[in-house]
């Protein structure tokens, strides 16, 4: 299969079967908003309804309007979902829930810092495809308190004991590398550049550690030591992968090819170190020491994972030419379209054993929604686009894992 081929592949599946079928079975045309809970067949199984997952989606089919195609039913569906947030996701001050009922009644305080991320996200995307000034504002106002927060982002919801082991997380800033481009429209240069400078520093020389061999840990001092506990010794592949194609974005940005190329390289690092050499796949949760995880959902294969290390070799190859990416992404493409793709209903799979084997047959649920695989298959589609165009295109043959 050459790349032109492969451009058509993840095309018609963005838009001829996943977009679909989160236009269609996730829409709740009685109250608003999204189920996420969606069995094998897009069927609901649970009616609460997660901000985050919520927002996501809004800047899903908003992106989609403004980068894909003028879509009426695109826009229409972003638009009942940011009206959803707008009215009942937050608590009048733009502090954004966790989880509310199918009605809208708040389930689960705003403890959780990404129910903002992804609800800046979602309406700076929507400001843009509607033009609606209201939007624009809650999404530079929800980000403002984002960063108020990001020295402890559960406010009072924290609960750890104040001053016996303080520790700060790889998540916060990784989303920022990406949140602060999503919404460079809304933000002053000055400030965008210092926000951006912050979190390279912390994601590629905070945590990002060259004496443990180029891996990235989810969790040092606040000192930026390394903590030997589980949280301190935990390494999330996925994370740290995901995080690269956003540095290397920052990289193209900034004009930074120092910046790409060190992102590209931890990319491979990572994900040599992930891969689950006797049964393929990328692990889920690693201890940087190899002593036993406490998540005990370490060895499965999650779909966010594989999808988000698609985008980032897929990614590495285009700026850098490295084969090796080009190597690592017929490989990858082969593990996640033959694991994570149903052959018989639309949408993939979420969730698979360390063996590959499905564990759980639901399309959508609390934390997975429609994000990593539309996002995934609409930034693979735009890479292939942009490679195709060039001339002397290699060629890959995905199933005998060789380029010619």
């Amino acid at each position: 299969m050459d790349l032109k081929e492969l451009e058509q592949l993840y095309a018609d599946e963005l838009l001829n079967n996943v977009v679909p079928f989160w236009l269609q079975k996730s829409q709740d045309k009685e109250y608003g908003g999204y189920f996420s809970c969606l069995d094998r067949e897009g069927n609901v199984y649970d009616t609460d309804k997660f901000i985050w997952l919520q927002g996501r989606q809004v800047w899903m089919f908003s992106l989609l309007y403004n980068k894909v195609e003028q879509r009426p039913e695109w826009l229409e569906c972003a638009v009942q979902g940011g009206e959803f947030l707008k009215k009942y996701g937050h608590d009048g001050n733009l502090n954004w829930y966790f989880a509310l009922d199918r009605k809208g009644n708040p389930l689960v305080q705003p403890y959780n810092i990404f129910s903002y991320t992804f609800a800046t996200m979602a309406f700076a995307q929507l400001g843009l495809a509607t033009g609606n000034a209201e939007y624009a504002d809650i999404a530079k106002k929800t980000f403002d308190i984002i960063l108020s927060k990001k020295d402890n982002p559960k406010g009072r919801w924290n609960k750890a004991f104040p001053g016996t082991r303080n520790l700060k997380g790889f998540s916060l800033p990784m989303i920022l590398c990406n949140l602060s481009l999503q919404i460079e429209h809304l933000l002053e240069e000055d400030f965008l550049q210092q926000t951006i400078e912050h979190c390279i520093q912390e994601v590629m020389e905070v945590f990002l550690r060259p004496e443990l061999g180029g891996i990235i840990v989810e969790n040092v001092n606040t000192d930026g030591s390394l903590s030997d506990t589980f949280q301190g010794r935990l390494v999330n592949p996925g994370h740290a992968i995901e995080a690269m194609w956003f540095i290397m974005d920052i990289g193209v940005r900034l004009n930074r090819k120092d910046l790409v190329k060190k992102a590209v390289q931890t990319t491979l690092t990572m994900l040599e170190y992930g891969w689950d050499k006797q049964y393929g796949g990328i692990f889920y949760f690693m201890d940087r020491k190899g002593y036993p995880p406490q998540e005990l959902e370490w060895d499965q294969k999650l779909w966010w994972v594989h999808v988000e290390a698609l985008i980032s070799l897929l990614k590495g190859y285009q700026l850098t030419g490295s084969e090796e990416c080009l190597q690592w992404f017929e490989k990858l493409h082969s593990y996640t379209w033959d694991h994570f793709k149903d052959p018989q209903h639309p949408e993939w799979w979420g969730y698979l054993n360390r063996q590959g084997e499905v564990l759980l047959d639901l399309k959508g649920g609390k934390w997975k929604g429609c994000f990593h695989v539309p996002r995934g298959l609409y930034q693979c589609r735009n890479i292939l686009r942009e490679i195709n165009q060039r001339e002397n295109k290699p060629r890959v043959n995905i199933r005998e894992n060789s380029i010619v």
